[in-house]
């Protein structure tokens, strides 16, 4: 209770959190508020501007806008969980590990990451997709590569200074495993710092899907994703600029929302800023 009032003390972070409720609530009700079928179309409907049937328009399908939104959050927020959660246990394994074992295999740990921090995570998104295909399971991938690199050096830099201290060493006096000193006595002293790397990942996870939805490597459709509606939208920028205003905007919303969050998880973990 502690540390969410500590949270929400900044009104910022308070915002934040709004935000994404908003969002989440959006997509966990999608079959409840959305007005019509995201994939169901009408030639007679195509077109439509913002107003009375259809309350955000329609596309050149004649779709409606607002229900895709909220089946698209859907596919957003599954994304980036997902991915975010494999980077957190694959990333934060490897440099716990590397971390804790030093030496030459480290060096060695360190360099490979290295090699895949050297590629921006769009380029080496778009490269594992393009390989592998559009697909939901294949775009997971993707991301969770993009950012295993960075969790590896985040888990990695507190253990360095951690497997020093005196707990770590009457741990290993006793007989304990190296296993049961990472996981039971390391892990819980750098997990806030991992949670908050996670939940500004989570942020870029959001925008790298829509990037790739937008030049076709997402989710096929009709399957609707943001990425995916602002890409539709751009043919019609002119004569129907609410086919990409609108994803716009709920790619805004959910990547402030979560930028917002987790500043307020590092100032609420970060004894520096806690007093502040």
């Amino acid at each position: 209770m502690r540390f969410i009032r500590a949270m929400l003390r900044n009104p910022t972070t308070s915002v934040g959190v709004v935000l994404c409720i908003v969002v989440v609530l959006g997509a966990l009700l999608a079959p409840w508020l959305s007005p019509h079928d995201p994939a169901e179309q009408s030639i007679l409907d195509r077109l439509q501007p913002p107003g009375g049937e259809f309350l955000l328009g329609t596309d050149t399908f004649g779709r409606d806008v607002l229900a895709r939104i909220l089946w698209g959050a859907r596919i957003s927020l599954v994304i980036a969980v997902t991915s975010i959660s494999a980077a957190i246990l694959i990333g934060g394994s490897i440099g716990m590990v590397s971390g804790y074992a030093g030496g030459r295999f480290d060096l060695l740990v360190m360099q490979v990451m290295d090699v895949m921090l050297s590629f921006p995570s769009l380029i080496l998104g778009l490269i594992v997709v393009a390989l592998l295909g559009p697909a939901l399971l294949n775009l997971v991938i993707a991301i969770a590569l993009t950012a295993i690199a960075p969790f590896a050096r985040i888990a990695r830099a507190p253990v360095l200074s951690l497997k020093q201290r005196a707990f770590v060493e009457a741990g290993r006096a006793l007989g304990f495993s190296h296993a049961r000193v990472l996981f039971v006595h390391i892990l819980p002293n750098i997990l806030s710092e991992v949670l908050v790397m996670g939940s500004l990942w989570m942020a870029t996870a959001v925008r790298t899907e829509a990037s790739l939805s937008f030049i076709g490597l997402g989710v096929k459709p009709p399957t609707p994703t943001w990425g995916g509606m602002m890409r539709d939208g751009f043919e019609n920028i002119l004569d129907a600029p609410w086919l990409s205003i609108w994803p716009g905007l709920a790619i805004l919303v959910l990547v402030l929302g979560l930028n917002m969050v987790g500043d307020g998880l590092r100032d609420a973990t970060d004894p520096k800023l806690a007093g502040t």
